[in-house]
């Protein structure tokens, strides 16, 4: 992973992120779309994984649908925008690849 895909999953999940984990993970996904999604899949399943409203009368209500949505609603932005490892995909900002073409000269038999 080069430092500009590391920035943009940083701009994705957050400054907190630990960029170790993200290594792994692209080692193994070899791809930083995969990575965010991957990441932000986590984070929504610990989400479900506990009540999502908590109500202690007269004390304390704790509400975190909206959080839920604010996520889903992040990983279907993620899905959209382009990656920097999109094949095809250039950006005003993205450093565009160049393909290198070897020519050889033609012999000619008799």
């Amino acid at each position: 992973m080069d430092e500009f895909q590391r920035s943009w999953l940083l701009a994705q999940l957050g400054p907190d992120t630990d960029p170790a984990d993200l290594e792994r993970r692209f080692f193994r996904l070899r791809s930083v779309r995969a990575v965010a999604l991957e990441v932000l899949g986590e984070r929504r399943a610990k989400l479900l994984a506990d009540p999502l409203k908590v109500t202690v009368d007269g004390v304390v209500t704790m509400d975190l649908q909206e959080n839920l949505r604010g996520l889903e609603r992040q990983i279907e932005q993620v899905r959209q925008v382009p990656a920097p490892d999109d094949p095809g995909e250039e950006d005003d900002g993205a450093v565009a690849l160049m393909g290198v073409t070897w020519l050889t000269a033609v012999r000619r038999y008799r």
